[in-house]
């Protein structure tokens, strides 16, 4: 299919271009980088910083407040997991039971839909029965997502309107704000799974009951609870009409202040009611809480927003930080008052001049400071500050993966300017260099488009498959390009130029193909893994191959037609305006690169003006045409230098330009100048290596053995380094002796076989000599040295990022109450807040409310 494919390209150019130009389009809307394109709604690539390596999994959540970890697990996680065992698809059921709640993890298989998983769990959990769990216990499904979902954390604080902390508010407080203001405002966000809230005091109504009053009045703690229990509610009848009119029967029971539980009925004997407020006394406190945050030493109030699995995170974090923006002005606003600098009697006569109260029973009337507060900003006196809850985060992962992307984006631009440079270098015919290299692109843009199709999220694993097949991708244009200059030049001035390069065309690309799907079939023992490892490097895989599938559809079916057009200006089928249309894109393009850089445009300019030159030089003089053309590819090589330059900066912005161009250049030209040293000594090279086999193989040898050393340790190869050495002569003697028996020269191959044998012997000897001396004492600080210089690699499953943070995880004993551990925890914070490089310490212990977190109090 490969001939008549390219025929049909180089015969319908119109339909090449309309498609590249389709495709490129579709790539840039695509795109995972942050692309600012006017006008354009773009629909990116999910991106992240790091590959999703967890399993597949669905987590079952039950609350049972004060039970025991015991009764948890005999009453909640045993029955639950035997029941959820049964469920299709699963693989296994992992159960955990901490004090008040259990936590069922239910992994499935990894070909399971996650959603339809989510079903299957509701179902059964729908059909449990009767009795199975204890009365009043529900199971909960958690929140479709995973706990790397976890992607902004924050706090709520007081601040002014310059930002500065400015303190003032309770932890019950801001703990309020953040459950039903905050919270419902971030769940909004598009792609947000879960807003879950940590830290402060969740208000509640205490009733402390006084056992000797209840004595006194003969009523038990079931008939209090029972009394308070049915009095919060509303109660409706039917309806009644009187005069016509319909009035609906109603009766309003929620309690809305502590003075409504005091006043609630217990019993009434000889018609005298017996309260609450007579046998115990109502409150407003804290709730048992099994967590909490602290900033810096002082306890805080937060949450963590979790993306929906599958979502974009980054484009979830925008929604999301696009929602906090609308939120902002409407978080509560408290007036503060330093006293230290002010007395009461002059508070309330300055309120008193600006016609508001001052105070409102004993404390400040918030309502008219801060309606006075917010009205008048610049008139405030020194001793008030207006403060206003803010959402300050602490963990925002989008720095993370813009630095992941940006760092990706410069790598690959930089390579694809270093590869333009290369091919100029060493082809030397500047139009099919920048042909060549406008393969690049066009080839990324081609995988972006494939990855959006196929459901491969970008981060920094896959987009790392693109950067690694930069290489192999430039290849099959360079091949494409010379062979079709190579055919150029050999055929007959006045040939057909489009025949010529079809012919050229065909005859490797065949080869080019083999060589891909040579490369793409040695990925397919990746393509096989499962589990976390098959998440974590079959990305990588996908896009390398989908970055190489662009650039052998780009070769074969968009080089052609373009070589036609930019070398068919002589010959039979080629026209000589052809000769011009790439002096003349280079024309537009300088025109329109002048807005953004001028040394770029006018280097542009002046390769436009030498290609339109070049048709006239070549009619007077060959050598003229020939100074012509290393002009133009010596300008292209100083123009993509100076623009991987400015990208670059190797020696940092304080340096200058100029240093930085000229170690750029430096090291560019250097490089280029070794290989162009190599190919011209490499014949030398070779006949030298051909000549001195044995001694030449030596090096490979060498080269592997402190390959093994560097990799393995030099402890575990130098002992086994004399049975291998003993073990390759023994082989390459029975080849020997094998190979002329099987050519019926018997005595010959015994002769060679004794031979053999007799070496062998003399090698083990030696060999085993070199052993002991090796394993001697004499040899100790030799040994020593080896074994210390050449430890071995390391092993790490994931790549390490510098994300700029660092996460401690102490633990503290588990019988530690949830007092002494944030004691613990404030000491901890204060202690690493001293140290004069970290910018800020946040600490959390125990949980958030949400299931993905089921830490204990021990852990910090």
């Amino acid at each position: 299919m490969i001939s008549p494919t390219i025929r049909f390209c180089l015969e319908n150019k119109l339909v090449v271009a309309l498609a590249l130009a389709f495709f490129a389009g579709w790539g840039v809307l695509v795109a995972p980088f942050a692309w600012d394109l006017p006008g354009v709604e773009r629909d990116p690539v999910p991106v992240d910083a790091i590959p999703d390596i967890g399993e597949n999994q669905q987590i079952v959540f039950t609350e049972w407040m004060g039970r025991s970890p015991q009764d948890v697990e005999d009453q909640i996680s045993y029955p639950l997991t035997v029941a959820l065992l049964g469920t299709p698809g699963v693989e296994t059921v992992r159960s955990y039971s901490y004090f008040g709640f259990s936590s069922i993890y239910v992994i499935f298989k990894e070909e399971v839909d996650f959603y339809w998983s989510r079903s299957r769990v509701l179902e059964k959990l729908a059909s449990l029965p009767a009795g199975t769990l204890p009365q009043g216990v529900r199971p909960t499904l958690g929140p479709d997502a995973t706990a790397l979902g976890q992607v902004f954390w924050y706090t709520l604080e007081g601040r002014d309107r310059r930002w500065e902390p400015t303190g003032g508010w309770d932890l019950d407080e801001l703990r309020s704000v953040q459950d039903w203001q905050v919270r419902y405002a971030l769940l909004g966000a598009k792609g947000i799974s879960e807003v879950a809230s940590v830290g402060g005091f969740v208000r509640e109504y205490q009733v402390d009951v006084d056992p000797e009053a209840m004595r006194a009045h003969g009523v038990s703690l079931t008939q209090i609870v029972d009394a308070v229990r049915g009095s919060n509610l509303d109660v409706g009848a039917r309806t009644i009409e009187i005069n016509a009119v319909e009035y609906v029967v109603r009766g309003l029971g929620f309690v809305k202040t502590i003075a409504d539980l005091e006043k609630v009925v217990i019993q009434a004997r000889d018609n005298v009611p017996l309260r609450v407020q007579d046998v115990a006394r109502v409150k407003l406190g804290p709730a048992l809480r099994r967590g909490a945050l602290d900033k810096a030493g002082a306890p805080a109030v937060g949450g963590v927003a979790v993306v929906r699995y599958g979502d974009n995170p980054l484009a979830a974090l925008e929604h999301l930080k696009a929602k906090l923006s609308e939120l902002s002005p409407s978080l509560p606003k408290k007036v503060i008052v330093d006293w230290a600098r002010v007395t009461p009697p002059e508070v309330e006569a300055f309120a008193a001049e600006q016609g508001f109260p001052a105070f409102a029973g004993g404390v400040l009337a918030q309502e008219p400071w801060v309606a006075w507060a917010s009205a008048h900003l610049s008139e405030h006196p020194a001793w008030l500050t207006l403060s206003q809850v803010r959402v300050v985060p602490f963990y925002d992962r989008t720095g993370l993966i813009q630095e992941t992307l940006g760092t990706l984006n410069t790598a690959l631009s930089q390579e694809i300017l270093i590869s333009i440079i290369v091919v100029i270098a060493l082809v030397l015919h500047l139009r099919s260099s920048l042909l060549i290299s406008g393969l690049l692109p066009l080839a990324v843009l081609l995988c972006f488009v494939a990855m959006k199709l196929s459901g491969v999220d970008a981060n920094v694993v896959a987009l790392s498959g693109i950067a690694i097949a930069i290489g192999t991708m430039v290849d099959m244009g360079i091949i494409l390009c010379e062979n079709i200059l190579r055919h150029l030049d050999e055929t007959d001035p006045e040939a057909d130029r489009l025949e010529v390069i079809h012919r050229a065309a065909v005859e490797v690309g065949g080869a080019v193909l083999t060589a891909v799907a040579t490369t793409i079939v040695s990925f397919l023992p990746v393509f096989a893994m499962e589990a976390a490892e098959g998440k974590l490097f079959r990305p990588l895989a996908f896009t390398k191959t989908f970055a190489l599938l662009g650039s052998i559809v780009v070769a074969l079916t968009v080089i052609p037609p373009a070589a036609h057009l930019l070398f068919g200006g002589r010959g039979r089928g080629g026209r000589a305006w052809h000769r011009y249309v790439w002096p003349s894109a280079l024309l537009a393009l300088g025109v329109a690169a002048c807005w953004l850089s001028a040394a770029a445009g006018v280097a542009l300019l002046a390769l436009a003006a030498l290609g339109l030159a070049t048709p006239s030089l070549e009619a007077r003089s060959a050598r003229a045409a020939d100074y012509a053309s290393w002009a133009s590819n010596a300008l292209a090589v100083l123009l993509v230098v100076w623009l991987l330059n400015e990208r670059w900066l190797p020696l940092g912005p304080a340096a200058g330009l100029g240093k930085n161009l000229l170690f750029t250049g430096g090291l560019i030209g250097g490089v280029l100048l070794a290989f162009l040293l190599f190919l011209r000594a490499y014949p030398t090279l070779l006949r030298w290596c051909l000549d001195h086999k044995k001694l030449f193989l030596l090096l490979p040898a060498a080269l592997l053995l402190f390959g093994l050393c560097v990799w393995l340790g030099a402890a575990s190869v130098f002992p086994w380094a004399p049975l291998g050495t003993l073990g390759a002569f023994l082989a390459l003697a029975t080849y020997q002796a094998t190979r002329a028996l099987l050519r019926e020269r018997l005595p010959a191959a015994l002769g060679r076989l004794a031979a053999g044998s007799a070496g062998v012997a003399a090698l083990a000897g030696l060999v085993t000599l070199g052993g002991l001396a090796y394993q001697s004492e004499a040899a100790g600080p030799l040994r020593a040295g080896l074994e210390g210089a050449l430890p071995g690699l390391g092993e790490e499953f994931m790549p390490p990022l510098d994300e700029g943070s660092y996460l401690y995880m102490p633990t503290t004993m588990p019988h530690a109450s949830i007092g002494e551990a944030q004691d613990v925890l404030e000491k901890l914070d204060l202690a690493l807040a001293s140290v004069p490089e970290v910018e800020q310490v946040v600490g959390k212990l125990g949980r958030a409310e949400t299931p993905l977190d089921p830490a204990p109090i021990s852990m910090i």
